[in-house]
């Protein structure tokens, strides 16, 4: 995220109903849909396609505050490919209404007043990948309860998304396509949320294809199907969630780039939409050598039934995964029964959330990060539970 003072942010009055920024990247716009006016409060991050994601409060006709959203404005001028996918994606989120998966509440895309923007929930706490981030700085991982508890809340809301149909109950075969720290975040209760369906696929009709030598989400945490290009399943997701839950519990990443020799990169026909966090020769090398001695190798040290848990969501095979991520949730539920001598909830993990970002924050200063890039770019020290100095 952009590094920014809050002394940097000014009044500005724009055009109703059109949520630009000012030509100074300040954070405060104000619009108005449907008799609802949202006020900007700051710009929390542009992303390298020129989108930008700002925070605002959402104020009622009689101006009583009722809550803070995200804007999502994509870069203007955008493309034709753009407004479309911002389109589907909100035709896909209206149909998703489940706790762990947050909402999307408007859509204006209209290129006579080149504007496309969504409005969103906004989920006020830390993402996984700042999570993961702070307790890697500060030499210790997640805990075994943090990691089953929104293990299974991921799994929850993927089976959900899965398993949802048409009005005439046909299925819809959603599948997320980019589970990944980034995509998952704590609510201020300690309720999991899972982000931006945005890169998901699924048979709806009127939904466009990717070209098939585009790879969509970060390549670091996909499956080894998606990088053959072949047919994905809900098991696509669920090995994802597999790669992303081995960081959080040992506080490494399943693949590392420190495993391969260094070699040129080969020329290869797919492409990323996103810089993706391992780039993506080596992750293809990485998954062409992947095998469950490398599972094992990593998660070494944990119980044997979470690690069996592991294994299965980490089979290279799809069908020797867990068949649903409701499966999935169900073993990871039964982990958390057997090995945890108290509960695990809401309560538990934003307290756990806000001392492991204090602590690995507290560090930042005095860490070599090298290469690693620990923290997402620009996290500041507020942002990570500790008081402005």
């Amino acid at each position: 995220m952009p590094k920014r003072s809050e002394d940097e942010v000014t009044t500005e009055e724009l055009p109703p109903r059109i949520p630009t920024l000012s030509s100074r990247g300040t954070a405060h716009v104000r619009f108005e849909v449907e008799g609802v006016r949202y006020e900007g409060v700051r710009q929390l991050e542009v992303r390298p396609n020129g989108e930008r994601l700002v925070e605002v409060e959402r104020r009622v006709a009689d101006g009583v505050l009722s809550g803070p959203c995200l804007v999502r404005q994509l870069s203007s001028p955008f493309t034709y490919i753009q407004r479309q996918r911002m389109i589907e994606e909100v035709q896909l989120a209206f149909r998703l209404t489940h706790p762990n998966i947050a909402q999307i509440f408007h859509m204006q895309a209209d290129e006579v007043e080149d504007v496309a923007f969504t409005v969103m929930e906004y989920v006020g706490g830390p993402s996984m990948e700042t999570l993961v981030c702070a307790a890697l700085v500060r030499g210790q991982p997640l805990s075994e309860g943090f990691g089953l508890y929104v293990g299974a809340e991921v799994a929850d809301a993927l089976h959900y998304a899965h398993t949802l149909t048409s009005e005439d109950g046909k299925p819809l075969g959603i599948i997320h396509r980019d589970v990944s720290p980034r995509h998952i975040a704590l609510g201020l209760h300690g309720e999991v949320k899972v982000l931006d369906f945005g890169a998901a696929y699924s048979v709806m009709v009127g939904r466009e294809e990717s070209p098939e030598t585009l790879l969509r989400g970060d390549v670091a945490y996909c499956c080894p199907e998606y990088l053959r290009m072949e047919r994905l399943t809900p098991r696509s997701d669920v090995f994802s969630l597999g790669v992303m839950l081995v960081e959080v519990f040992t506080g490494k990443h399943l693949f590392e780039v420190h495993d391969l020799p260094v070699v040129a990169a080969k020329e290869t026909r797919f492409r990323t939409e996103v810089p993706p966090s391992l780039p993506l020769h080596q992750m293809q090398s990485l998954m062409a050598a992947f095998n469950p001695d490398v599972v094992e190798k990593a998660v070494a040290h944990l119980n044997e039934d979470l690690k069996a848990v592991l294994h299965t969501a980490l089979r290279l095979n799809p069908e020797e995964r867990f068949t649903t991520a409701a499966d999935m949730r169900d073993a990871l539920r039964g982990v958390a029964h057997a090995q945890l001598r108290e509960p695990y909830g809401r309560a538990e993990a934003i307290k756990e959330a806000a001392r492991v970002v204090s602590e690995g924050g507290k560090l930042r200063d005095k860490v070599e990060f090298g290469e690693a890039g620990l923290y997402p770019e620009g996290l500041e020290k507020h942002e990570l539970g500790l008081k402005k100095e």
